[in-house]
């Protein structure tokens, strides 16, 4: 669904996506539906956020359509932050024009006129690709002025982030917009009522927009039909780590870890045991071999005290030692820790001078105790 057009169009190339039903749905969302019609499809067809916290999209689009006030902004979160997470992109570079579509059917649901794509700096490709594409829209009327003769105007920019994994975080993702310090703030109030300089503001991965297009063109029965019960469509996994064959994956959401490590992903080298799959980025967890048939999915990764996150799925082999695993994850968040609490500030540092010291063998049953 997600990666229905990468590596089959050249995405440099618009009329390669419009020859493939590009743009379509957009025209009809413009000329036939209406903005409650869509997000009510939106809705039906239970589409949670792909960015990791698998927040109910219509809901999300409701509260920013329901927000007051003429000046709304539609964001496009593209800093994949996560080592080892590659989907968003694969998605920018492979299929542009499918996320644009996306974003602008999202703004006209929810009132937005102006639209901001946050992606990372580490990512040169699809940036070219995304401000082509931006160009080649505009060109064809489908950014800008009155879209499709209606009453609806639209454009968007790029913000090119500067490597800080924190403003992934969508408040401290909507400071660096802003141009201030990449810092996450506590909510209430939530984007979708005070965002970008204060106004309603709707943030979506770039998986999350890409799903859009499909669900207005197939109906909301259609996606709902394909996934578990809570937990509907597809989840593109970037598969890394000791496995026989790496890359992208996208499964039916409740698919078993089993299969996506032994039937898509061919097992682990030089016949070696699983020993872990580690999701989520920094802050998921490691599912052991006990847990290999567990459903990857929102709720039931949950249960087993890891979380889905953006797609990140990593897989260690009998030899990975997971204290050193444990020392990598917190080394990263001692690095990309933004400073501003105290007990992220200090405590990372001091979770990673213990798991260092355990690496080194000079480490004693107290430091368990005190990690706890």
């Amino acid at each position: 669904i997600v990666l229905e057009n990468c590596g089959l169009i050249d995405p440099e190339n618009i009329q390669e996506y419009i020859a493939r039903g590009g743009y379509v749905v957009l025209g009809d969302v413009l000329t036939n539906w209406t903005p409650q019609g869509v997000i009510d499809e939106v809705t039906k067809s239970g589409l949670r956020g792909r960015g990791g916290a698998g927040f109910p999209t219509g809901v999300k689009w409701k509260l920013v359509a329901g927000a007051p006030g003429d000046e709304k902004y539609m964001v496009c979160n593209a800093d994949e932050g996560d080592p080892g997470a590659f989907m968003d992109r694969s998605v920018l570079e492979g299929d542009p024009h499918r996320v644009l579509e996306g974003m602008v059917i999202a703004s006209y649901a929810t009132g937005c006129h102006k639209g901001f794509i946050y992606v990372r700096a580490e990512y040169p490709l699809a940036i070219r690709r995304l401000e082509k594409a931006i160009q080649q829209a505009r060109e064809h009327g489908f950014l800008g002025e009155n879209l499709f003769e209606s009453d609806f105007s639209f454009d968007i920019e790029i913000r090119v982030g500067a490597g800080a994994f924190v403003c992934g975080e969508e408040t401290a993702l909507i400071a660096s917009i802003e141009g201030r310090r990449g810092m996450p703030r506590p909510r209430p109030p939530f984007p979708a009522t005070s965002g970008i300089w204060g106004k309603p503001t709707n943030i979506n991965n770039v998986e999350t927009f890409a799903n859009v297009v499909p669900i207005i063109r197939n109906g909301a029965e259609w996606f709902a039909g394909i996934g578990t019960e809570k937990s509907k469509g597809t989840k593109v996994f970037a598969l890394a780590g000791n496995i026989h064959t790496t890359g992208l994956v996208e499964v039916p959401m409740g698919t078993t870890l089993r299969e996506v490590v032994y039937d898509i992903g061919g097992g682990i080298p030089d016949g070696k045991k699983f020993k872990a799959a580690q999701t989520g980025g920094p802050s998921g967890g490691c599912i052991d071999a006990d847990h290999l048939d567990v459903s990857l999915d929102y709720d039931s990764l949950a249960e087993i005290g890891s979380i889905m996150g953006s797609g990140g799925l990593i897989i260690m082999d009998e030899d990975s030692c997971m204290v050193d695993v444990a020392r990598f994850f917190m080394g990263f968040c001692v690095d990309e820790s933004c400073g501003k609490c105290p007990p992220c500030r200090l405590g990372t540092k001091e979770m990673h001078e213990i798991l260092t010291r355990i690496v080194e063998g000079q480490g004693t049953l107290e430091d368990l105790d005190y990690l706890e």
